[in-house]
């Protein structure tokens, strides 16, 4: 049984393992940096270390919405580097067999197969598990389209 957390981006649910997550925060704006890609919502001090955060939302090619009381910053390690993602609402803590997890659809929409570790069925909706290593690693990066 892998443990993740469930959260909402638009009226879709996404997943990542909760052994990546260091935190999660309530939303504060983060610090702008110039001539940054429009998913980057800029860099927040987190007890001394920078952490870049990135609008997962943007990211992912859902249309754009302002910030509001719901929305958390979910701070991640994976891959290395630690980063803080904007997402919509914390959903659930769900626990996940690896028999539950179909593998990703061959068309996956704007989101590139690659970051998607694959798909669980719960009786209310579909849960996209996101593979988080290469998530991060691709928001330096443009999504192909």
């Amino acid at each position: 049984m892998t443990q993740y957390l469930a959260f909402k981006l638009g009226a879709e649910l996404y997943g990542i393992d909760l052994l990546e997550i260091q935190e999660i925060r309530g939303y504060s704006p983060a610090t702008p940096l110039p001539n940054s890609p429009p998913h980057f919502r800029g860099v927040m001090n987190l007890r001394g270390v920078i952490v870049p955060v990135v609008d997962l939302r943007s990211r992912f090619g859902l249309s754009a919405a302002e910030p509001g009381k719901t929305n958390v910053i979910v701070v991640v390690t994976a891959g290395g580097k630690t980063t803080g993602l904007l997402v919509d609402a914390v959903a659930d803590v769900m626990d996940v067999a690896s028999d539950q997890v179909s593998p990703p659809p061959a068309v996956a929409g704007a989101l590139p197969t690659e970051l998607i570790r694959g798909v669980v069925r719960t009786p209310e909706s579909l849960v996209v598990l996101l593979d988080l290593a290469r998530t991060i690693a691709s928001t330096a990066r443009p999504l192909a389209a």
